[in-house]
């Protein structure tokens, strides 16, 4: 269970084996989850799903370091690396992983090559494979992928909840946490599922923010290129944020198209300038026209957490009324403003950036940062 499960750009023959068949047969795996269900069904039924936590936002906004230290606390449970690729029998998969016989090895940085050191043991967002096989548009960057408090889907909402109720008796925990960046446009949706949920949302200043997503961008798409097994592995895992699959998430906005065409013609720091505007506008939206997804959420900076880990991260775990145990301490040892790249635009492109974003930015409190653009 070693190089993929730890986040390596390697993806190992029997994970691509593994994953081209789980791919290709969808219906017999969700099957499969039902079956495992019906299994333990007298187990699972007693089993609450009580205040899930979700953390969502664009990628490269902080949501993997909240998801790390979030799934340290002791009631908590969520996905891992080693439940890749069976998502949908999580029990069974466990199970058969924990005979394998390998403990995975030592920490190694994952993939993005951003510091970041995880194990098969290191929490992951793989809801994505489950919400991609039963709304099969999910991806589709020509339809909104918006799902609110009028969307339904029983067949899903059985699969997913039994499913949420056997990782938290696998895990032994109290409370679910996910990070899935694509839970952006499915706030309504998932509070309708769960009327206690908590919404964890990092924003980031857009310059910074763009340039680490940039940056991610070119180095899957160096790998991908290299590596056919890496991007098979990214669209199995539902991650198409980066890459030479890069798809936008479609909030019903028209400047899907612009953000679409923008890249095409290679306009990259242009494109990737009105997607963060447009992402952010659509959470900004949200938050203004629903009270309760308004309550259920807290907008977190990422500049605020990293200038001041402790204090935020207390203001986190109050949010999702968790017990502080040893996190604030913990967050304020691994926290800091990124030292392994810096932004490296011109002049023009950092104006048109600042331009392009501001009105957004202002929404989140930037106006400060931005007042020079207007």
């Amino acid at each position: 269970m070693s190089e993929a499960s730890h986040g390596s750009m390697h993806v190992p023959g029997w994970q691509d084996r593994l994953g081209g068949w789980i791919e290709r047969h969808p219906r017999f795996w969700l099957r499969l989850g039902d079956w495992e269900t019906s299994f333990l069904r007298e187990q699972v039924e007693q089993v609450t799903i009580d205040r899930p936590i979700y953390v969502t936002g664009l990628a490269r906004s902080g949501s993997t370091i909240l998801l790390e230290l979030l799934a340290r606390h002791s009631e908590v449970a969520s996905h891992r690396y080693r439940d890749f690729p069976a998502v949908p029998v999580p029990w069974a998969w466990n199970w058969f992983v924990d005979r394998a016989g390998s403990n995975g090895g030592p920490a190694q940085e994952r993939a993005h090559k951003d510091g970041i050191a995880v194990t098969p043991e290191s929490p992951e967002a793989f809801e994505e494979p489950l919400w991609s096989a039963y709304f099969p548009e999910a991806h589709d960057p020509r339809t909104s992928s918006v799902l609110d408090g009028m969307t339904s889907n029983p067949a899903f909402e059985s699969f997913y909840l039994d499913h949420l109720r056997k990782l938290l008796l696998l895990r032994n925990g109290r409370r679910y946490l996910a990070k899935g960046n694509y839970n952006v446009t499915r706030l309504g949706y998932l509070l309708k599922l769960f009327p206690d949920a908590r919404f964890v949302i990092p924003v980031r200043d857009p310059l910074w923010h763009v340039a680490s997503l940039m940056k991610q961008h070119q180095l899957f798409c160096r790998e991908e290129e290299q590596n056919a097994r890496v991007l098979r592995h990214m669209r199995r895992s539902g991650h198409f944020e980066f890459g030479l699959d890069r798809r936008v998430i479609n909030t019903g906005d028209p400047r899907v198209e612009l953000v679409v065409s923008l890249w095409d013609e290679g306009r990259e720091v242009e494109g990737w300038a009105h997607y963060w505007a447009m992402i952010y506008d659509h959470v900004a939206d949200v938050l203004e026209s629903d009270a309760a997804i308004r309550e259920a959420a807290m907008v977190l900076r990422y500049e605020d957490l990293c200038e001041n880990p402790s204090t935020v991260f207390s203001r986190i775990l109050v949010h999702c009324d968790l017990a502080p145990e040893e996190l604030p301490k913990l967050a304020a040892q691994r926290i800091k403003h990124p030292s392994y790249y810096r932004p490296s635009f011109t002049q023009e492109e950092e104006a048109m950036i600042r331009r392009i974003t501001a009105p957004s930015a202002q929404r989140f409190g930037y106006a400060a940062q931005l007042r020079d653009v207007l």
